[in-house]
């Protein structure tokens, strides 16, 4: 069990290999961290993989994020420009900016560090306009 439990109004360690992975499909699999679950009143974070190849389509939040690739190397398009990065190249997104992440190899996995700077962050399909809450992602 982690420490997060018994400590939420005290701080938490967590450890990603102790927390649920919720398996968002099409090869993207995330492990949340930071939630309220653990206490978090400002922020949410975790780290989402991408199988190789894998993207995220086209969306946007309703609040500030930054990623930082943990693992591997991907292509990032923000507001229409693509730009190639790699472990340890980090991103920030203001709100309502257009992006989407996809693992640049075709044989190796890719790793994200994310951060939202609001624990009711959403997401924004740019292909529907369908908004839903991230943490509703994390349950799958």
């Amino acid at each position: 069990m982690s420490e997060a439990a018994n400590e939420t109004s005290h701080g938490a360690v967590l450890r990603p290999g102790e927390q649920k992975v919720a398996d968002r499909g099409n090869g993207i699999r995330t492990i949340p961290l930071v939630s309220p679950g653990c206490g978090a009143g400002q922020l949410i974070n975790g780290i989402t993989m991408f199988a190789p190849g894998a993207a995220v389509g086209m969306h946007w939040h309703n609040c500030e994020e930054s990623v930082m690739v943990i693992e591997g190397e991907a292509f990032v398009v923000v507001n229409g420009k693509e730009s190639f990065v790699k472990e340890g190249d980090t991103t920030w997104l203001p709100p309502n900016v257009p992006h989407y992440f996809r693992n640049a190899s075709t044989e190796k996995p890719m790793r994200i560090f994310w951060t939202y700077a609001s624990p009711t962050a959403t997401r924004t399909l740019a292909s529907t306009g369908q908004e839903h809450p991230i943490a509703a992602e994390h349950a799958k």
